[in-house]
């Protein structure tokens, strides 16, 4: 199985951005996180980080034909794009949400996930773990098909 793991803008300053809400890991945390549970879950998992919307709509679009399954955090394109949202119907990939935060306690408008709404599963609150919960289904999910 081979996954792709997208995040998005200002997810690459975690460790600096309002640690009260994202905590003191680092960006570097979170890879070397999901580069040693694909190692144990036995899956490839490719990282990729963007500030910008065209960049990770790309990178969707381009991930066709090539993963499995894409787990995507789209910050705060969570909330304002359709775009990301038409990408990910697009490619017709299997797709998980992950939030750092619980964004259902937040800012009112923080309770719209346009993105979410081409993913099969969500997890929202749980920090870094939300990331290998979403790993863990997919590779569950392959496992099951095999």
């Amino acid at each position: 199985m081979k996954l792709l793991v997208i995040n998005g803008p200002n997810l690459n300053l975690l460790g600096l951005r309002e640690p009260d809400i994202y905590g003191k890991k680092t960006y570097r945390d979170l890879e070397n996180a999901i580069r040693a549970w694909a190692d144990e879950l036995g899956v490839e998992a490719d990282i990729f980080q963007s500030n910008h919307e065209g960049a990770i709509v790309d990178r969707i679009q381009a991930a066709c034909g090539v993963y499995d399954a894409i787990v995507i955090n789209p910050a705060a394109y969570t909330h304002t794009s359709v775009a990301i949202l038409d990408a990910l119907k697009a490619v017709s990939i299997p797709a998980a949400e992950v939030h750092l935060s619980d964004v259902s306690k937040r800012e009112p408008f923080r309770q719209v996930s346009y993105a979410g709404l081409a993913c099969q599963a969500h997890y929202i609150g749980l920090g870094f773990e939300g990331y290998h919960q979403a790993m863990l289904h997919f590779a569950q999910s392959a496992a099951k098909e095999d």
